[in-house]
């Protein structure tokens, strides 16, 4: 199976042994705390969960920097993008050496992780500018990822931590959340060797759907693992429960038996375009997959990116050696008229626009919120009425 990023195995967070983790559970209650943003309670949760191997905790301001400037730390691992606990007040863990740090996104606030605080440090407007625009390649708040990263306050705590559990993500989807090392795991036992990762944080559509068997059948896999974000959106995304029961129903419908595993991780969305196609490709790469799947302005948002910006950046600005998955570079699919299937556009240069079933997000919610299912050429009627039905409980 392939190594994961930086090691030879994957070194989750996570306090696995039992007596370690009560142990620490009963010292936390103990321990100075404070509540964390969640963009911070996500880093934790991967971390914890081995999908940002081998990192051990939250970057200082220098290693963010690097992280930011050239996707590379001060020690000369890489990492493409800054791994933050940023706080508006540090007032509660001044002076102390150990930390709880509390979940923002649950009841009462529990305990997330204990961290071993290494530096606090104020982060400068200098500092956040180059960051943002390093990472997000824009500084404009109404872009949802920099006014996330943004509004979490200017003191860096960075240190090594042991994560105690993986926040709602586990309450809320126990189907569908896996980590890292269960999803390696449950590779072997499927005894796939080639393994193309498909993210995803919205439904699948037809295009999707014959996206994923093409890559598929090109690059010779035994298996596809959907991996859906479960974290936190933009306003007007779909709930991750909807996303979940679409795409189930897809798979179970059209793909062959062990050929896919539906799948998900606990992250907030940064929107970050090319920057985060590079970490969903570095931890894909760290839950088992030989090879990604990146189209069309992926993780973009609204204007911000070119549209294979986000392919782009493997050639031009990801050191060499620095990732050993592949990636399969996708247009944007399809249904030709012409041909009568799913086509990648690029591939089909006699066609003019109007030979492709086309529809907007904008038109598609529309006809799903009128009770209208898209044309069999855009959607599956069985994944077209779970989506009618969510628009029609608004």
């Amino acid at each position: 199976m392939i190594k994961p990023v930086g090691s030879d195995e994957l070194q989750p967070r996570y306090v696995y042994d039992e007596s370690e983790h009560e142990k620490l559970t009963r010292e936390a209650e103990s321990l100075p705390s404070v509540v964390i943003s969640s963009q911070a309670a996500g880093n934790a949760v991967m971390m914890g969960a081995g999908y940002f191997n081998p990192l051990k905790g939250y970057m200082t301001v220098a290693d963010a920097m690097g992280a930011a400037e050239k996707m590379t730390l001060t020690d000369g691992s890489f990492f493409p993008v800054p791994v933050m606990c940023l706080l508006e007040s540090v007032d509660a863990i001044k002076g102390a050496s150990r930390i709880a740090l509390r979940d923002p996104n649950v009841d009462g606030n529990p305990v997330l992780a204990v961290m071993e605080v290494e530096n606090i440090e104020e982060v400068t407007d200098a500092q956040m500018k180059t960051m943002t625009d390093k990472v997000y390649r824009t500084d404009d708040m109404e872009h949802p990822g920099v006014a996330a990263f943004n509004s979490q306050g200017r003191y860096a705590v960075s240190g090594p931590i042991q994560v105690l559990n993986f926040s709602y993500f586990i309450t809320e989807f126990p189907d569908t959340f896996r980590t890292a090392v269960e999803i390696r795991n449950e590779i072997a036992e499927r005894g796939w060797k080639r393994i193309v990762a498909f993210q995803t944080r919205n439904p699948m559509h037809l295009a999707h759907e014959e996206l994923c068997h093409m890559a598929m059948e090109r690059l010779n896999c035994d298996g596809l693992v959907i991996h859906m974000l479960l974290g936190k959106l933009k306003p007007g995304d779909i709930p991750a429960p909807v996303r979940d029961a679409a795409i189930r129903k897809m798979v179970e419908l059209y793909f062959p038996p062990n050929s896919a595993m539906v799948t998900g991780y606990g992250f907030d969305m940064l929107y970050a375009g090319p920057r985060e196609a590079v970490l969903h490709a570095y931890f894909r790469q760290n839950m088992g997959a030989t090879h990604f799947i990146i189209g069309r302005d992926h993780a973009g948002v609204g204007d911000y990116y070119g549209a294979f910006d986000a392919q782009t950046i493997f050639d031009d600005e990801v050191p060499k050696g620095a990732l050993k998955i592949e990636i399969f570079k996708a247009d944007h699919t399809a249904w030709s008229k012409k041909l009568n299937k799913v086509v990648m556009m690029r591939e089909a240069p006699d066609h003019a626009k109007e030979d492709f079933v086309l529809l907007s997000g904008t038109k598609v919610r529309e006809m799903l919120g009128q009770g209208v299912a898209p044309p069999k050429e855009f959607s599956r009627p069985e994944v077209a009425q779970i989506l009618i039905n969510y628009y029609q409980s608004l």
